[in-house]
């Protein structure tokens, strides 16, 4: 996209204006030629509004602004020139969800994931946040995110607080209140007690007769908040007759850099993502992760045609599995027991809308002696966790989990079952917060305990 150059202000003092990009600036967010849209990829939209009804956003506030061709309009005339980069624009790019649900049902093929992402590269070179909101982006995406042993380091900090006695007088001073965080740390996750980083550079045998040899992406935060869901994902991967190998020097995927525009960091972690899998002569990398798989089978996006690390990531994509996608396809052939439970199924957005993954966990699910899947309202919609949204925009978030919630009460179901770690904490806080009981339980996971010895 062009910068606004005719508006831009060149003192760049005050948070909120644009600011006219430097070649340090530009470097620094990775925002380069090979991003900008071509004019088709907006032509492509005919605003027939078929998308209108499907956007969380626009079911929420019925804003034209706040709906994916409204978001697709203003994106376009900034990069004529015609719309200032300025508060209005930010605010409705970052209201958006990134769900992708729009994709789905647009008759056009527009990828209005790849708009929306550039976008915010767009506001990330060209836009100066209030100091407070840059001090957090920067110490997020780029001091924390990619590096594991540092996200480590935090775990522990937030595992002190949750289990020191903290926690509960932060709520009963009020102090979190105060500080404008009462919601947003009612939807922390909790740090597990045994990290999975020692699980990196493991291999582990098939437990039968081996039908497939996979790599396992174990993710980044969900090294220190989702262990357990890691190895029940290997331990069901093993029953079903994989050999599984977590390869050591793996990063974060880059997702929530590539989705919050910061496309430098999302394409190193590319890079060093590509490198770690690279010739270990693997039939799939498997995820348990619908976010880090879109993103992962997404990777060609981050590197122009004539970059070699393109043709790179399009053979590295080729491979990207998600696990219920996979075993499906391998067929289960370990014996399970029964599991007496109602479930309901949640389509995590990056699954059903990112890479078209909607029966595959329905099957897994129904394969489950003793399980009744029945289906809720709106399973497809959003529940409003989206990365970081639910931090970054928890009003709209709680508002959405609410709908989720409703949903999920009609189908009167035991358990939750969904395909995504940032959904399961989300439906978690949402079966919290609104007294509904349900479990939440990833698809693996139920089908690890009816493998399990111990059954349900």
């Amino acid at each position: 996209m062009s910068s606004t150059s005719s508006e831009a202000h060149t003192d760049g003092g005050n948070a909120g204006r644009q600011t006219a990009p430097s070649a340090a600036q530009s470097k620094r967010s990775g925002f380069s030629g090979a991003d900008k849209p071509e004019y088709a990829d907006y032509s492509r939209c005919v605003h027939c509004g078929l998308c209108l009804n499907h956007c969380p956003t626009y079911r929420l506030w019925h804003e034209e602004a706040d709906s994916p061709r409204g978001r697709i309009r203003q994106i376009a005339l900034v990069d004529e020139g015609k719309l200032a980069l300025a508060e209005s624009f930010v605010e409705h790019i970052d209201r958006c969800l990134d769900c992708r649900a729009c994709e789905t049902v647009c008759p056009s093929g527009v990828e209005y994931g790849k708009l929306v992402e550039f976008a915010r590269a767009q506001i990330e070179t060209n836009y100066r946040r209030p100091i407070a909101s840059r001090v957090i982006r920067d110490l997020v995406y780029r001091q924390l995110l990619p590096f594991p042993r540092r996200i480590s380091i935090a775990a522990r900090a937030l595992r002190l607080y949750q289990r020191s006695g903290l926690a509960p007088l932060a709520r009963r001073t009020g102090i979190l209140r105060l500080l404008g965080l009462r919601e947003r740390e009612r939807l922390l996750p909790k740090i597990d007690s045994d990290f999975f980083f020692n699980e990196l550079g493991r291999l582990y045998p098939a437990h039968t007769a081996r039908r497939a040899r996979v790599a396992f992406f174990a993710g980044c935060v969900a090294l220190v908040t989702f262990s357990e869901l890691n190895r029940a994902t290997i331990r069901v991967l093993q029953a079903n007759g994989c050999e599984v190998v977590v390869p050591e020097s793996q990063r974060c995927c880059g997702a929530l850099a590539a989705h919050a525009g910061v496309r430098d960091v999302a394409r190193e972690l590319a890079r060093a993502n590509i490198a770690a899998f690279t010739d270990g002569h693997f039939d799939a990398i498997v995820t348990n992760a619908a976010g880090c798989g879109s993103t992962l089978k997404e990777y060609a996006h981050f590197f122009p045609a004539d970059d070699p690390n393109h043709a790179r990531a399009q053979k590295f994509a080729a491979t990207v599995r998600d696990v219920s996608e996979f075993l499906d396809d391998l067929g289960l052939v370990a014996p399970m027991r029964p599991v007496p439970l109602r479930v309901t199924y949640q389509d995590s957005c990056h699954l059903a809308h990112g890479q078209k993954v909607r029966e595959a966990p329905r099957t897994l699910i129904r394969a489950v002696p003793g399980v009744e899947l029945v289906e809720m309202p709106l399973a497809d919609q959003c529940c409003g966790s989206a990365g970081v949204y639910n931090v970054t925009q928890t009003k709209a978030s709680l508002e959405l989990l609410a709908l989720k919630m409703d949903s999920v009460r009609q189908t009167k179901a035991q358990a939750i079952v969904t395909a995504n770690p940032g959904c399961i904490l989300q439906l978690r806080a949402g079966s919290a917060i609104h007294g509904t009981g349900q479990e939440v339980l990833h698809v693996v996971e139920l089908l690890d305990r009816a493998l399990a010895p111990q059954g349900w």
